[in-house]
């Protein structure tokens, strides 16, 4: 007789079930990186299935755009995972470099979309368009990232300027958008300037109504037009490690509450939830393991207990 089996209890128990139950290898992979001592090499092995020919990544590393083109967005999150792992540097970044110099704009930053996913499917917020123009969206989380990593090229000096000028003037957005800002400016070589530049963002988001504070309103407060129902963003979504630049704009009672609220998020199955729109089957079953592992990360990096 086969012997029973008590469920995971913890947090991370639950959540480690859930990702070898449904998440790809890349973000088991990260999840061993992570949480299980496991090492950088089978993680950028994983990620090496995304690469394309043209030095860009594609296939769907980013589930909202399908199909095998390389794609700015596709890249910037392969530049996240390699900085993950401490491999953000050499040959493989400075080709990564000399694809974003082919795809950019006339401005020398980075489309959201490369009018190359013409004819395979894509999220239909994203419209794709012959002369794209550019979007602090793609190019904030990646100039941040190079930044971040002390990486110099050619391309970072024009996409620099852009980033600092969109982020500079940023008004009327959204927080999608205030996200890739908070991603340059924490990568940012000048600190004065990031910090003067996110102290104005964080008086922005909060006059603007960007950040819902008290987690128990969700269901009664309206979201964005064009958002999914309950498709909020809490303070954990902009300050998602205490030593980002958007932690000064919560109060730790702020903060507090709204990692409480994330952690209870986690569902029966041991996942955390995807809150934005869902438009096709594979972004949901793709997008949740990567959504568990940023909330693990986050509850870690604030010292709350997962085991």
């Amino acid at each position: 007789m086969a012997e029973n089996v008590s469920p995971p209890s913890t947090p991370l128990a639950r959540a480690e079930r859930f990702l070898w139950l449904t998440a790809r290898v890349l973000e088991q992979r990260l999840f061993e990186y992570d949480f299980l001592g496991g090492g950088a090499d089978p993680v950028e092995t994983a990620l090496a299935a995304y690469r394309n020919d043209d030095d860009g990544f594609g296939h769907a590393l980013e589930p909202d755009l399908r199909g095998p083109v390389s794609q700015p967005l596709h890249t910037a999150h392969a530049l996240k995972v390699l900085d993950l792992i401490g491999r953000c540097d050499g040959r493989q970044v400075e080709r990564i470099c000399r694809y974003l110099t082919k795809i950019s704009t006339p401005e020398g930053a980075l489309p959201a979309l490369h009018p190359c996913q013409r004819g395979y499917p894509a999220a239909p917020w994203i419209p794709v368009v012959d002369d794209p123009p550019s979007a602090l969206l793609a190019t904030g989380p990646v100039v941040g990232t190079l930044h971040r990593n002390e990486v110099w090229h050619a391309w970072l000096f024009r996409a620099t300027d852009y980033c600092w000028a969109a982020v500079e003037s940023l008004k009327g957005t959204h927080p999608y958008e205030v996200e890739a800002a908070l991603a340059f400016l924490d990568g940012a070589p000048d600190r004065p300037r990031a910090a003067a530049a996110a102290e104005r963002l964080g008086r922005v988001v909060r006059e603007e109504g960007l950040v819902l504070l008290d987690p128990g309103r969700a269901a009664d407060v309206p979201v964005a037009p064009g958002y999914a129902p309950g498709e909020h963003h809490f303070a954990y979504d902009y300050a998602p490690s205490p030593g980002s630049l958007a932690r000064g704009w919560f109060s730790d009672e702020e903060m507090d509450r709204a990692l409480d609220h994330l952690l209870v998020l986690q569902e029966e199955d041991g996942g955390w939830p995807v809150n934005w729109r869902i438009w096709a089957p594979g972004t949901a079953l793709e997008s949740r393991p990567m959504v568990t592992l940023k909330a693990l990360r986050t509850l870690r990096a604030y010292g709350r207990r997962l085991d």
